[in-house]
């Protein structure tokens, strides 16, 4: 199945099967436990039925993979989506007395620092902590047919200090052979999933990821398996997902490039050594975030 059908597959599902349940902030239709596959060699899979920004998707992952934990960094170029969850009276609602702007030790710190004590954003965490991240790296290199090329956000001593816990909280990485080329496969599992506005940013950069590893390891993308537990539609999207539905996709030329002269250190990475080519969609779907 085409890559973006593989989503829109899995949409339509949670709009024709879901289950009405009333939940933490919301009414939502949801099923429990779906399945995705996009194969990375056809193409960057990133949506033509709506606008996904491709900026917006790889700044965040930028600052994931610094270890930041401060929205104010990625409010200075542009990206608000942590705005909300970073505003004091959302830190409070969650009992929490941080500066506005700090999350607590969420993605970054936990893939960057994963032990270590977290104070705040501003912190040094300088060699604090276990480096996930640099360790899989490390890994790969050394034994790729490794099992143990996991990377997760997924700290329950930690849960209470973010202001959001994760929700695409666990990936396993995979050396695969074929012929004379070697490929750099993933799974992820995401335990809750809001299917119209955060599922399709999470499948490009988790892809984002697999080429940045593979860049950084001399191997070729693979295959990005998506398991996604809670998958959802709040009420609110109804009406912005049955007009995604309504279209007829593009064939996605897309393609995620990496200059050749980029770096293989992966804290060198900047967005400059980024572009996504052939990108065509069909506009913007406007809808609010559910915090």
């Amino acid at each position: 199945m085409e890559n973006e059908q593989q989503y829109l597959s899995a949409l339509k599902e949670v709009y024709n099967d879901g289950e009405l349940r009333q939940t933490r902030n919301g009414l939502t239709k949801s099923i429990f436990g779906l399945k995705m596959k996009f194969d990375l060699q056809e193409g960057f899979p990133i949506l033509t039925t709506k606008l996904v920004p491709f900026k917006t998707v790889l700044r965040e992952l930028l600052w994931f993979i610094s270890g930041d934990t401060s929205s104010k960094t990625l409010e200075d170029k542009g990206v608000h989506i942590w705005s909300k969850n970073a505003s004091k009276e959302f830190l409070k609602s969650r009992g929490l007395n941080y500066s506005e702007g700090d999350l607590g030790p969420v993605y970054g710190f936990q893939w960057r620092h994963i032990g270590a004590k977290y104070y705040s954003s501003n912190s040094n965490y300088t060699n604090k902590g276990f480096d996930q991240l640099e360790d899989i790296i490390k890994t790969i290199k050394e034994d790729p047919t490794s099992r143990r090329l996991i990377l997760t956000a997924w700290n329950p001593l930690d849960l209470d200090k973010m202001a959001l816990p994760p929700c695409h909280m666990t990936s396993q990485f995979y050396v695969r052979r074929l012929g004379d080329s070697e490929y750099l496969d993933c799974q992820l599992y995401q335990r809750s999933g809001d299917m119209f506005l955060g599922v399709p940013f999470n499948i490009s950069s988790y892809a984002i990821l697999v080429h940045i590893i593979g860049h950084c390891c001399s191997l070729k993308p693979g295959k990005l398996t998506h398991i996604i537990g809670d998958a959802h539609i709040y009420q609110e999207h109804i009406n912005v997902v049955e007009e995604q539905l309504s279209r007829i996709p593009y064939i996605c030329e897309a393609k995620l490039v990496i200059q050749s002269d980029a770096p293989k250190d992966i804290d060198s990475l900047k967005e400059m050594h980024f572009s996504l080519e052939n990108y065509k969609n069909q506009g913007s779907l406007k809808a609010d975030m559910i915090a």
